[in-house]
């Protein structure tokens, strides 16, 4: 064992709730498996039943309710209900089953989640910033409990998966996907926070439905939106400075300008562009290597329809979509049309698709 992983395993904790209200905790709750010890420290004596329980025995008790759950948006409400209540279970149970639960914490289930969120809501998580409160920001942000936050997944909710315009419903993708980063990469949920912008909806059967928890007005647009989103990257930079920020499921129409605009300011990013373009190109740069020869030797065919499919060949919006692939790739200027190719669905060459601002059509090649 190093000095490092002794002083990890020698550090103590200094827990500021008791009683009933350490129970709420969802970071430092852990239900059952209190010892004696601690519940007589916490004040807990009798709000628990009698047994201390390991986290193996608590995680096999929550499998078994898990699997009583006959539907996945059954089974994701259940699972987001240990989240709020007891996230070290919560991630023990997860761990344990993988393959099982991913879909049921994130796609495709959560897309059922986002269009039922007002519906299926049972406790807060992450912060809800509404354009009403925009003159709040400082305050808003002030009033997240963890200090030390060091990754936030912020999405408007214009554009949630292929469902688009989910208001503040597309709060269920920011939670999702910092669920999957502490499961799996290991990021302790201490230091993640999801956010969503509430800028109004313009789906109208949201804003007709009288259990929708957001702001009732059509989107912001414009100098609005932008200034809305400018006092919000304001206030994350003075709160947490060292912050990453990712940028999820804005529309095509914003999540240029925003990213162009801020990549150099705050350390962010935009999965939607970025990192679904770089798990593409990469495996693209292996296989070209594993079966001999350059990547512009090869020839490559990329799905056009989606938004996604189109940053791919765009190669992190530079006019010519080939110019990061072609670094160290041996590609010359001419790469794409000789080595990129567009289909849409059914395999065929579109006439045409729009280019990245709107302003005019481009050929595929």
């Amino acid at each position: 064992m190093t000095w490092n992983q002794k002083q990890k395993k020698q550090r103590s904790l200094y827990i500021p709730y008791a009683g009933p209200v350490l129970l709420e905790f969802p970071l430092l709750n852990k239900g059952s498996a209190f010892s004696m010890e601690e519940r007589r420290n916490f004040n807990l004596l009798g709000l628990l039943p009698e047994v201390v329980e390991t986290i193996e025995e608590q995680a096999e008790r929550a499998w078994i309710q898990y699997q009583g759950f006959k539907t996945e948006i059954d089974k994701h409400i259940y699972l987001r209900n240990i989240q709020d209540t007891n996230e070290t279970l919560f991630y023990r149970l997860v761990n344990n089953h993988l393959d099982e639960m991913m879909p049921v914490i994130y796609t495709p289930t959560v897309g059922a989640a986002c269009e039922r969120f007002s519906e299926i809501y049972r406790r807060s998580r992450g912060v809800f910033i509404s354009y009403q409160n925009r003159h709040n920001m400082d305050d808003i942000l002030q009033n997240v409990p963890n200090h030390n936050i060091k990754v936030i997944v912020v999405t408007d909710g214009e554009r949630i998966l292929g469902l688009g315009d989910q208001g503040i419903g597309g709060m269920g993708i920011p939670i999702g996907k910092l669920s999957l980063y502490t499961a799996c990469g290991g990021i302790s949920p201490a230091y993640t926070l999801p956010v969503v912008l509430d800028v109004g909806t313009n789906n109208q059967q949201l804003l007709n439905d009288p259990l929708y928890m957001g702001w009732r007005n059509p989107r912001i647009t414009d100098d609005e939106y932008y200034e809305f989103v400018d006092e919000f990257i304001q206030a994350v930079k003075q709160r947490w400075p060292d912050v990453l920020l990712q940028f999820e499921d804005f529309a095509q129409k914003n999540a240029m300008p925003l990213l162009n605009r801020y990549r150099n300011e705050i350390c962010s990013f935009n999965d939607d562009i970025q990192g679904t373009a770089a798990v593409t190109v990469g495996p693209l740069i292996a296989a070209s290597r594993a079966a001999g020869g350059q990547l512009s030797e090869k020839k490559n065919r990329l799905p056009w329809r989606r938004f996604s499919g189109m940053r791919h060949c765009r190669n992190d919006h530079r006019p010519d979509p080939a110019r990061r692939i072609k670094r160290g790739s041996g590609a010359a200027e001419s790469l794409y049309g000789r080595s990129l190719w567009l289909a849409d669905r059914q395999d065929a060459e579109p006439a045409a698709f729009p280019d990245q601002t709107g302003a005019e059509a481009r050929k595929p090649q």
